[in-house]
């Protein structure tokens, strides 16, 4: 087969991730077909792969208008056998066959109000959907939306489960033990928590901040949580430490902060290095994620491959991601988020079965079984 797959979204915090690791696995047992990798200019060097996927470097956004025309004329010129559309952002004029990977519906649910844009966007992927040969869902609730909403045949779609990244199941840094004994680790992470001058217990989130991750309701139900055990001889200097998004474009999370009165307690750290990342999912004393609409939901299986306490959302995909290996919420309910919190934090016994339960339960998904199963989407589509 040949094959074109768009990566020009490599640098998107959570299209880029599925794109690499999707990629990289394919690469990884795949030397039979032949891969055509469409990248942005700047990602030239971004992926190291085997001689029988190709690098091409297209300098157009799939965000310009005149993509609709340009991208689809571009690419008939490579013979390719079948495309692979990893979002829901497919040229008008598309050729065909191609599949698509749907992870949610949330810039339809979340990211606009209802007008005249948000028909014609709602138009356009149903229609790109309606044409695949097939379409790649992460999640069971991805696929009900999608026979829900946009009434796609159920024979269409097929679930293929994303996974957290490779790195996260390696945080005991086994590397680096190796080259330079279990200290250099220790010292390494000691040494990143001085720079942020971390020395406190704290809760972490990390995502963006849209709409329907529900951040403004996890800042209310940490103050909560502060003011029940501001005598607690270890939590009373608990804090809450958010990676993600730049602050400054959601004010709602601003006033959240500033009406519960938790401004010294709360920290923004926007984006960090994937290295820093790692290191604050181990040091956390939980992970929290109340989001409202998750198409599969990454951040809990990274915390719980990390070895961290997790506590989620009972609703969209998430139960069926974390199983039971964490803590549910109502998100939509301050008082039952902070119930989650104070269970993790004052239950011992649930802290150390979620501690266990966490990497057995993220070690069921992989990218090598993702890949596998995309691969048997292509070879369905290509035998039809």
């Amino acid at each position: 087969m040949r094959i074109l797959f768009d990566a020009r979204r490599l640098q998107d915090f959570g299209i880029g991730t599925y794109i690499r690791n999707l990629v990289a696995a394919l690469a990884a047992f795949d030397s039979v077909n032949e891969y055509r990798i469409i990248l942005q200019p700047d990602d030239a060097r971004e992926l190291k792969l085997p001689p029988n996927f190709e690098q091409i470097v297209y300098p157009h956004s799939d965000l310009e208008v005149m993509d609709n025309f340009r991208f689809p004329s571009w690419i008939r010129h490579f013979g390719a056998d079948l495309y692979h559309i990893p979002l829901n952002r497919v040229p008008l004029f598309m050729p065909k066959p191609f599949v698509v990977t749907t992870h949610d519906l949330s810039t339809l649910l979340y990211d606009e109000v209802e007008s005249w844009r948000h028909t014609l966007r709602r138009l356009r992927i149903r229609r790109s959907l309606m044409r695949a040969e097939r379409v790649i869902v992460v999640s069971g609730a991805t696929l009900r939306d999608l026979e829900n909403f946009m009434a796609v045949p159920h024979d269409r779609i097929r679930l293929v489960y994303n996974a957290p990244n490779p790195e996260f199941f390696a945080h005991r840094h086994v590397a680096d033990s190796r080259a330079a004994g279990p200290e250099a680790a220790q010292r390494d992470r000691e040494r990143i928590l001085e720079r942020y001058q971390v020395n406190y217990p704290f809760l972490l989130y990390a995502g963006s901040i849209r709409p329907q991750k529900n951040v403004p309701r996890l800042v209310e139900a940490f103050a909560l949580v502060r003011e029940q055990l501001e005598n607690h001889p270890v939590y009373r200097d608990l804090r809450l430490i958010i990676i993600g998004d730049e602050i400054s474009r959601y004010p709602s999370v601003r006033r959240a902060v500033i009406q519960s009165r938790v401004e010294p307690v709360v920290r923004f750290l926007g984006f960090v290095p994937f290295g820093t990342l790692r290191v604050f999912y181990e040091a956390a004393t939980a992970f929290v994620f109340p989001s409202l609409y998750e198409g599969f939901g990454l951040p809990p299986l990274e915390a719980m491959a990390s070895g961290t306490p997790v506590i989620t959302s009972s609703t969209s995909s998430l139960p069926e991601v974390v199983g039971d290996a964490a803590v549910l919420v109502n998100p939509e309910n301050v008082f039952d988020i902070a119930r989650g919190i104070k269970e993790v934090l004052l239950d011992d016994a649930l802290r150390e079965r979620l501690k266990a339960a966490g990497p057995v339960q993220s070690a069921k998904f992989s990218w090598e079984r993702t890949a596998r199963e995309v691969l048997s989407v292509y070879e369905e589509v290509l035998r039809k």
